[in-house]
């Protein structure tokens, strides 16, 4: 991630030791770094690594004024005034110093090279697959559509048959019978739809990513720890303690905002009533973001700030993918030249050898390796929608053929009785 994202920034005063005096400026914070900007001069005052900090404290100065103080590795830098408020502040540095520490990504991945020859050949292997799943996942969209229509127009003709039945039944009373045939009809028979009887498939959702993250309702004032749970079905928001917020299903979601390339919001419309809106921020939010735009392609909404994502996601990988074939068979070549070596060359310079194949052949690189991760859990949710999805489809075409022989007999039975009145 690029080192001059901001994040967050927050107007507070910092305390300069050397002269002894507060000055206001701004504090802001980037996925690898804290910094302190004075507000009168433009002044960077402050500048250190996540990775550097080892304590984030809540504490007074003069035993009065709330503050926030970070100690760094020979150094202990105090901040208050914070807006807007200090609760805020500190639970936010804290997840993205917490998961600074969880994660190598920040200190080790710009040494190691950007590109290897058998992660570029897997990236092309699994896009290509990937590309290969969304399209089979789009067919068995629209196959699922088509179901629903054909049971919409199964349950239209299994009501105008009962008009037909209800109106042949006054055909069929006696003419000299003054009340038509109203009291001689039996009794409607109500069968319940079986379309209801489909298995909702929140039942068996699975669980795709689940991410902590820090939760804003509505007030930047008022934020709490929690985590976000990416669902087959749509996503859920709990607390820290696991207690689901709120659930949202695909259907219910109107628009998913992506602010920067960590925060995002989540929002459901109604009328009448205030909308049910969640802003969320997290460190590993750009692993959920490619979920979320697979999930709610539609209704993905990138921000100004986090335009830079759209145009990050097209890398030569893509292009990889188009030769899948070419990629299999240079990936199972270089597997069995490696096998290949002859025992004979394993003496006295064997050794030497290995060590240099084992040099050439680095498997993949650091930024590799997240590229695969990311395209796995892409796949990973493709593959559970896809499950869903055909197993609801089963259950609608044992609805669909109940409902076809139900009405083929209904019509032979209507036919007969029209042959009959006439």
């Amino acid at each position: 991630m690029n080192e001059h994202i901001r994040i967050h920034t927050w107007p507070c005063s910092y305390y300069v030791g050397s002269e002894k005096r507060w000055l206001p400026g701004k504090l802001s914070l980037t996925p690898v770094s804290v910094r302190f900007t004075a507000d009168k001069s433009g002044e960077l005052l402050v500048s250190f690594h996540l990775s550097s900090i080892s304590e984030i404290k809540k504490e007074s100065s003069n035993f009065i004024f709330s503050s926030l103080t970070i100690l760094e590795t020979n150094a202990k830098h105090w901040f208050s005034s914070l807006q807007p408020n200090r609760n805020v502040v500190f639970n936010i540095l804290e997840h993205f110093w917490r998961e600074q520490l969880l994660s190598s990504e920040g200190s080790g991945a710009q040494a190691l090279p950007s590109q290897t020859s058998k992660g570029k050949e897997l990236t092309g292997l699994l896009t290509g697959s990937q590309k290969r799943l969304e399209d089979t996942a789009k067919t068995l969209e629209h196959q699922g559509e088509q179901f629903d229509n054909m049971m919409k127009g199964l349950n239209k003709i299994e009501s105008e048959m009962d008009v037909a039945d209800r109106l042949l039944s006054e055909l069929e009373s006696p003419s000299w019978w003054p009340f038509g045939g109203r009291l001689l009809k039996s009794p409607v028979d109500t069968k319940p739809k079986e379309a209801h009887l489909i298995t909702d498939p929140r039942n068996k959702d699975g669980v795709i990513l689940r991410i902590p993250v820090i939760i804003t309702e509505r007030t930047d004032s008022s934020v709490k720890p929690g985590k976000l749970t990416l669902l087959v079905s749509g996503l859920e928001i709990s607390d820290s303690s696991s207690q689901i917020l709120h659930r949202f299903d695909k259907k219910d979601v109107d628009d998913v905002k992506i602010h920067t390339p960590y925060e995002i919001s989540v929002r459901q419309r109604f009328i009448g009533k205030p909308d049910i809106s969640y802003r969320l921020l997290s460190a590993k939010m750009p692993e959920a973001i490619p979920v979320l735009e697979m999930q709610f392609s539609k209704k993905v909404q990138f921000m100004e700030d986090a335009l830079g994502l759209v145009g990050a996601r097209k890398t030569p990988q893509e292009e990889a993918g188009s030769s899948i074939w070419h990629a299999a068979t240079g990936l199972l070549g270089s597997v069995m030249q490696a096998g290949s070596i002859p025992s004979s060359s394993q003496g006295a310079g064997g050794g030497c050898q290995q060590a240099q194949l084992q040099k050439q052949e680095e498997v993949v690189s650091e930024s590799e390796a997240q590229e695969l991760k990311r395209i796995l859990r892409k796949l990973k949710s493709l593959a559970l929608e896809t499950e869903t999805e055909l197993e609801r489809q089963d259950e609608a075409l044992d609805v669909i053929t109940s409902s076809v022989d139900r009405a083929t007999t209904s019509i032979d039975k209507q036919n007969r009785r029209i042959k009959k009145l006439t």
